[in-house]
């Protein structure tokens, strides 16, 4: 046996072979970055921690840096499986470590996988709570995986407690085993096993709500009392994952429209599947020996209505925008319209609360029955699948526009407890809007009547082939007639000489997302575009004239031969590249000024139609407008030169989004294309005041958390739910939020595209208190400026833009005269602000 003298030497040995591979690892690591070999050096790195975990906090920052580097090339390579090995593998060397957790989170989150980018930007603000990256990636991801309605009708005690009062007089009754489909924070299972039921079963497709249900339950001592499931009701088995039928369902699957999410087919599937068998009049048996649903069934009423601010999303009004003439042919519509018209699986109604819609809206008839549906009888609901159609006549009682068909309905829990969401109610729920779009006259008035079709179909609830009817000489006569009649239909009505209106010719169509009809609406905002571009434009002509007068002053011989060369070879023309975010006219109004060749970077084949169309219809010549992706490789190089030896006079960025947020990475573009400008050229817009104000607004905290065991009649969720609050509400109509104003509006931020100098990361601003109150909120909206003399008011009639608002944490009771300091921070597009006294 060896001594322990050759023992030690052996140990001595190893551990300096030990140190002697660690040292050649690092130094082949470094070799291998500076060579931009990122896949070498981050196997050699993981060779070093794993024979050396004493120098992980030496080279922690380097190995972050290499791991970063080398998942971006392999996630360039689409070697998914790769990249996921390499985090997985850096997490078991870090497992605490921020910046990696963040990482890994924004790699899901593009892959689509935003239950467990939650969960890794959540680990990663937890860790530090500082960390604004990982904050502004959990809040955006916050707003997929936790909407924010669960906030607000967790909030509505009023639905809680029906709610509460019909699972407690079924179970009363007789129905002992339960189970609740999309069960969310599991909030109506505990209804149910607190009214005494014996057995509660609940399930829950999204990861997310599926893990904070189960934090739920523990926190109320019910989660051995309740069995979660992690799945979606369509694939629960008897017996494989509960037992036998129940006897009692309850959901709240429904959205604005009832129908949206799905709750036909899951109770179609749980009558034939899951419940025990219907109630019959076959003598008396108890309730554990029936099976019934909660709700037992809905009424759904609709109303036409008038309302100004639902057209401008989704009817372009003008025929003429900034001088731009918009061509007959062209018709744009919202995607809603487009849904009524196909077999795509297409939501066909957008939500509005119309107690707060700007502007208010005016009811054209009195509210009509649409349907009725009895969700206890498995026959009817399994009609409902089916895509027959049913007409409604509805009589106009007030002259008006015709903008939209408002649905809402009530819910019946049972016999006694009944729910409702009309736009009369103080309720958490909005309304389902319909809009009309493809008549040729939306005039309404007294006398005439509304006919539609309805029918139900991909689950969702569709009016469709809406139309107007009048009574003219003692005779029903269909007024209006869309757009795409056919040509057998026109004839036949013009035969009878009873129609006010002839049909356009059959057009082109484009789809528009309602906030790029809303663009298309402002007129300001394209007029002040329009002045702005002008003015560069203007003053680069000028410059290079200048220029050109200064060369020709050389000799007399040299001026002729110029004026020779003029003649016979047009000027140069101004580059404009407009990168702005969906479908922008911009690039055509550039046009306009000429000689200008303009930049489209839109990508949709019918956006690239119609905006040809609009440049055919304003005579440009067919050089004029260009679109700039088919000229590029790849979509990330669009802010590049329009030629080697050129450069853009106009770079126009989208900077303001219209949920009233900043874009994200818009100062990175900013210095992007600070280098490509021509000489004098311009970023539109070319810096950016933000302004604020304190407010006292109860509506902003109920929308942004839940307000502790109150609401939610006893039971222990906020603490859970409330991990996934947001502290910027965003898509606010400062024109209709109820708030009391406690401080003027001041200017919060400035940021400068053009002079990124002058930008500041943090600031502080003070702000006097003009009103006592509490501060629960600090909404803020923009001035957008083009140049110095003109500026665009995201907060303004006529935006297309919303606003947003920061919600505090906890109110700050405050004076008149007291003063306020507003922290603000701003780091890579990202706004924070923190108030304190």
């Amino acid at each position: 046996m060896p001594n322990s003298k050759s023992r030690h030497r052996h140990k001595v040995g190893q551990e300096a072979g030990r140190r002697e591979l660690v040292s050649r690892s690092l130094q082949s690591a470094q070799h291998c970055l500076e060579d931009q070999d990122f896949g070498t050096a981050y196997a050699h790195y993981l060779l070093v921690l794993n024979l050396a975990p004493e120098l992980k906090s030496d080279v922690k920052e380097t190995f972050q840096f290499t791991l970063l580097k080398w998942a971006e090339e392999l996630d360039s390579l689409a070697r998914t499986q790769d990249l996921f090995d390499c985090y997985e593998h850096a997490l078991e060397l870090f497992p605490n470590d921020e910046v990696i957790c963040n990482s890994m989170g924004e790699h899901l989150f593009r892959m689509g996988f935003r239950d467990e980018a939650a969960a890794y930007f959540h680990k990663a603000v937890k860790l530090n709570p500082d960390f604004l990256d990982a904050k502004e990636n959990f809040y955006r991801v916050a707003n997929w995986v936790v909407e924010r309605w669960h906030f607000i009708m967790l909030n509505d005690s009023n639905r809680n407690l029906l709610y509460q009062k019909a699972i407690q007089k079924a179970v009363h009754s007789g129905c002992g085993s339960v189970l609740d489909i999309g069960t969310g924070t599991g909030i109506l299972s505990m209804f149910a096993k607190k009214a005494g039921a014996s057995t509660v079963y609940a399930c829950e497709l999204s990861k997310t709500m599926y893990e904070l249900a189960c934090e739920v339950l523990t926190a109320n001592r019910l989660d051995g009392e309740i069995k979660l499931l992690h799945m979606k009701s369509l694939d629960i088995e008897i017996p494989k994952h509960i037992p036998a039928r129940v006897s009692l369902v309850v959901t709240e699957t429904v959205d604005s429209g009832l129908f949206g999410e799905g709750i036909v087919e899951s109770l179609i599937h749980a009558w034939e599947h899951l419940l025990l068998p219907p109630k019959t009049n076959d003598g008396d048996i108890g309730a554990e020996n029936y099976g019934k649903v909660i709700p037992a069934g809905a009424t759904m009423w609709g109303m036409a209505v008038e309302c100004k601010e639902i057209r401008r999303h989704h009817r372009v009004s003008g025929k003429e925008i900034a001088g731009v003439c918009m061509p007959e042919k062209l018709k744009f519509r919202s995607l809603t319209y487009a849904s009524a018209n196909s077999d795509e699986t297409i939501e066909p109604y957008t939500t509005e609360k119309l107690s707060r819609i700007p502007g208010g809206y005016k009811p054209l008839t009195e509210h009509f029955q649409i349907l009725m549906v009895d969700f206890n009888n498995l026959q009817e609901l399994k009609s409902y699948s089916t895509s027959t159609s049913s007409k409604i006549h509805v009589p106009v009682v007030k002259e008006g526009i015709l903008d939209s068909i408002v649905v809402w309905f009530t819910l019946q829990l049972d016999d006694e407890h009944t729910l409702s969401t009309s736009p009369n109610e103080e309720t958490c729920w909005e309304q389902a809007v319909y809009p009309i779009q493809g008549l040729l006259d939306y005039s309404v008035k007294p006398g005439d009547s509304i006919m539609m079709e309805v029918v139900c179909q991909d689950c969702y609830l569709r009016i469709q082939n809406v139309s107007l009817v009048t009574s003219e000489y003692g005779m029903d006569v269909e007024r209006n007639f869309k757009e795409k009649n056919s040509e057998a239909e026109l004839c036949s009505a013009l035969a009878s000489l009873q129609t006010a209106s002839t049909l356009d010719s059959v057009g082109q169509e484009c789809m528009l997302e309602s906030t790029e009809i809303a663009l298309l609406n402002n007129l300001q905002y394209h007029e002040y575009f329009k002045a702005a571009i002008g003015k560069v434009l203007s003053t680069l002509s000028l410059h290079e004239q200048s220029q050109s007068m200064d060369l020709d002053g050389q000799s007399a011989e040299l001026n002729l031969e110029k004026n020779q060369s003029k003649n016979s070879i047009a000027p140069d023309p101004f580059y404009v590249l407009d990168v702005s975010e969906g479908f922008s006219i911009l690039p055509i109004i550039a046009g306009k000024f000429g000689p200008v060749k303009a930049y489209s970077s839109v990508e949709k084949e019918h956006h690239q139609m119609a905006l040809s169309l609009i440049s055919e219809a304003n005579k440009f010549p067919k050089e004029t407008l260009e679109f700039w992706l088919g000229h590029l490789q790849e979509e990330s190089q669009v802010l590049q030169r329009p030629k080697l030896d050129k450069l853009w006079s106009i770079i126009i960025l989208d900077v303001i989004e219209t949920s009233g947020l900043i874009q994200q990475d818009v100062m990175e573009k900013a210095a992007i294309s600070r280098c490509l400008l021509h000489s004098g050229g311009k970023i539109f817009p070319q810096y950016v005041r933000m302004y604020g104000m304190l407010v006292e607004s109860r509506s902003l905290v109920l929308e942004t958390a839940v307000q502790g065991t109150d609401p939610t009649l006893g039971f222990n969720i906020a603490p859970f739910i409330n991990q996934f609050k947001v502290p910027v509400r965003v898509f606010l109509d400062l024109s209709t939020l109820p708030y009391v104003p406690l401080s003027k509006s001041v200017e919060l931020l400035r940021v400068d595209l053009m002079n990124p100098y002058v930008n500041s990361s943090s600031k502080e601003v003070k702000v006097e208190i003009c009103k006592s109150g509490q501060v629960t909120g600090v909404p803020f909206w923009y001035h957008v400026h083009l140049d110095e003399d003109i500026a665009l008011d995201t907060s303004s009639e006529s935006s297309h833009w919303k606003q947003a608002a920061v919600v505090l944490d906890k109110p700050i009771q405050v004076q008149g005269g007291d003063e306020l300091v507003l922290c603000i921070q701003y780091h890579k597009s990202n706004i924070s602000i923190t108030v304190k006294q």
